[in-house]
């Protein structure tokens, strides 16, 4: 009787502590809500300057939304979860491939910052924080032990906040961010890339077979290794919803550095006559960001019974694609 109700008591203790790991996960996976970028850049200059606006200062609201957008991936429901090693958040793999694309685009913004926009010419020096800064951001963020990925990442927003500072300090001449449409052109490049990798990824869940186009344009150009002319290309059952989640991290925070750039590079796109182009990115975008109220993610055919989750954000992403390319042509003409 006594093992019994040990067995028993053992029993019944598991099933509440995966309850209450169940609960915790869940309210662990809730995505991080969109801000404000002109609210969020005006409490930071408040917070640290006693007179003017954050509009007046090139690039601080650029700077500032990355600040935050950064430092949502630690203070989220949860924290950091993506170099967890313990129960439940070992197991939230969603929420984990939204951080990554979240950090793809932190990454990718923190290097145009240091080598483009904080630079006058190609023989410039670089802004001392911005060289300490963008290097931690690319540190592993599976690392979870010396040193571990959060403090790689809060050092570097720390820095970022020293180089925000600066931007706002007249008496401070070595931070500075140049508004040019050069510039501008230059992150929209690597963010091109990095969404039509998402777009084609995401398409992949169907599975089709795809011409090989890598040398499409140029005769004379060459591979390393040879590839057959056309490939089945299909994204594993088990990575649909990583792709997925990682694919809305990085729009999520796509979004907010582009309505950034709308306010700090206002001039400039207005110029180009470029502002609304701009705005029809950011409204797809948007659209990316829409409440998922399927329980999972869904991989339905082409046109098959069942919705693919999958396709509909890659659609998103592509019409998003295709108009930044757009804007990035209009930005090259005089």
């Amino acid at each position: 009787m006594k093992q019994y109700l040990n067995a028993k008591s053992v029993g019944f203790s598991a099933i509440i502590l995966i309850v209450v790991f169940w609960l915790i996960g869940m309210y662990w996976s809730f995505e991080p809500s969109t801000f404000n970028v002109r609210a969020n850049a005006k409490a930071q200059f408040d917070a640290t300057n006693t007179s003017g606006v954050p509009a007046d200062v090139p690039g601080y609201t650029v700077t500032a939304t990355m600040i935050t957008v950064a430092g949502t991936l630690m203070d989220k429901p949860g924290g950091y979860l993506s170099n967890d090693v313990t129960p439940p958040s070992v197991f939230l793999d969603n929420i984990a491939s939204w951080e990554f694309g979240a950090l793809e685009m932190v990454r990718d913004m923190a290097l145009s910052m240091r080598k483009d926009f904080s630079r006058s010419q190609s023989q410039s020096l670089e802004n001392p924080q911005l060289i300490k800064a963008q290097p931690k951001f690319n540190i592993d963020n599976r690392s979870w032990l010396f040193p571990s990925a959060e403090s790689q990442y809060k050092e570097a927003i720390e820095f970022l906040a020293d180089y925000r500072d600066d931007l706002a300090d007249p008496d401070q001449g070595d931070g500075q961010f140049y508004t040019r449409a050069d510039n501008l052109r230059e992150w929209l490049k690597q963010v091109e890339k990095r969404l039509g990798s998402m777009s084609q990824r995401l398409s992949a869940s169907v599975g089709s077979e795809r011409v090989n186009t890598d040398l499409a344009g140029d005769s004379a150009a060459s591979n390393s290794t040879p590839r057959p002319s056309a490939m089945l290309t299909k994204t594993s059952w088990w990575q649909l919803d990583n792709e997925f989640y990682e694919a809305r991290g990085a729009t999520w925070a796509l979004l907010h550095l582009l309505k950034a750039v709308e306010v700090d590079f206002a001039d400039v796109l207005e110029k180009k006559n470029a502002l609304v182009s701009l705005r029809q990115i950011i409204r797809e975008l948007e659209a990316t960001q829409q409440t998922i109220w399927s329980p999972m993610i869904l991989n339905g055919s082409g046109f098959g019974m069942l919705a693919n989750h999958s396709l509909v954000m890659a659609n998103y992403i592509s019409r998003a694609n295709a108009a930044i390319i757009e804007l990035s042509e209009l930005l090259n003409q005089g």
